[in-house]
């Protein structure tokens, strides 16, 4: 056996002159021992069926069958690739049938990329949920990296990402999941659109560089404001507060929700009005059509509907 195991590269240039459908024949040959008996399995002719197999041993230089009275006797050969054959097929059949055919209990794991603000938003509930339907799944919350998350989609590397909706790729989908507007927190008593714009503020953004989404949409009115620090976490921006009487802080009321206010610092809603955010999944084209992926993406949809 060990023929099988030592070349782990895969040639592909190998493949187009190879016929897949000999295959289950071979299979089908070999375990009811006729070749009529296969013929009728896979609903071809029994003529059919023995022009394939000299294909077969003709492919193989080997004859793979011979006849011991009304049975056919695998050789040597045949029986040392019997195994290998027929695991290659178990696990292209695995792969079809995700397609084709479903059950829950399929699943396994549930990939989802997300950012460390959104994370606390998605998970509890994604869990609760999940936990009802009495399914043994693992999670995975995996970092969002918007610069790969086309191609880890793609490949499968996640199920799903989960952001603010923006253009992410071509081949992505979007599905709304929550609508969130901004909210302000500060330490000043009072607040309308002249002190709003001319305070110190906290940006926050996971990206090094780049304009704020509320910051887009301020330009967009022909107005600005001044940011004196831009941080990673709304958690380090709320501390920062604390410290800084004229700062301010515009912030998602999804995440203000989830997050410990100190007592001191107000909340406001903003003196201006700016568009609503729509946070929800992407996912890729191309896995519209598999059972597993639609059952995922309802069971989500339903969480947060």
């Amino acid at each position: 056996m060990n023929l099988f195991h030592e070349n782990q590269h895969l040639d592909l240039g190998f493949f187009p002159h190879i016929d897949i459908n000999l295959y289950p024949l071979f299979i089908a040959v070999f375990e009811h021992h006729s070749m009529s008996q296969a013929a009728d399995i896979l609903c071809i002719s029994q003529s059919a069926a023995s022009h394939a197999i000299q294909r077969l041993r003709r492919q193989m230089n080997d004859d793979l069958f011979i006849r011991s009275g009304q049975k056919m006797r695998p050789t040597p050969f045949a029986e040392q690739i019997y195994p290998v054959i027929k695991t290659a097929l178990l696990s292209l059949q695995n792969v079809l049938k995700q397609q084709y055919s479903f059950e829950p209990s399929m699943v396994g794991s549930l990939k989802i990329a997300v950012h460390d603000e959104i994370e606390p938003i998605i998970f509890p509930k994604l869990i609760q949920h999940f936990q009802t339907l009495n399914l043994d799944i693992q999670f995975l919350s995996i970092k969002l990296n918007r610069k790969t998350v086309e191609a880890d989609l793609a490949t499968q590397q996640i199920d799903f990402a989960i952001d603010l909706e923006q253009d992410l790729g071509a081949k992505l989908q979007f599905q709304t999941l929550v609508s969130d507007q901004f909210m302000l927190c500060t330490r000043q008593p009072n607040m309308d659109l002249k002190r709003y714009l001319a305070s110190p503020h906290i940006g926050v953004s996971s990206r090094r560089t780049g304009v704020l989404i509320e910051d887009l949409y301020l330009n967009k009115q022909q107005l600005s404001r001044q940011i004196f620090l831009r941080c990673q976490h709304y958690s380090t921006a709320l501390q920062i507060l604390q410290q800084h009487a004229d700062a301010i802080l515009t912030i998602p009321n999804s995440i203000l929700n989830h997050l410990e206010v100190p007592e001191h610092l107000n909340i406001f809603d903003l003196p201006i009005s700016l568009p609503q955010m729509n946070m929800g999944m992407y996912w890729h084209q191309n896995l519209n059509g598999n059972l597993r992926h639609h059952f995922l993406k309802e069971q989500i949809k339903l969480i947060f509907a």
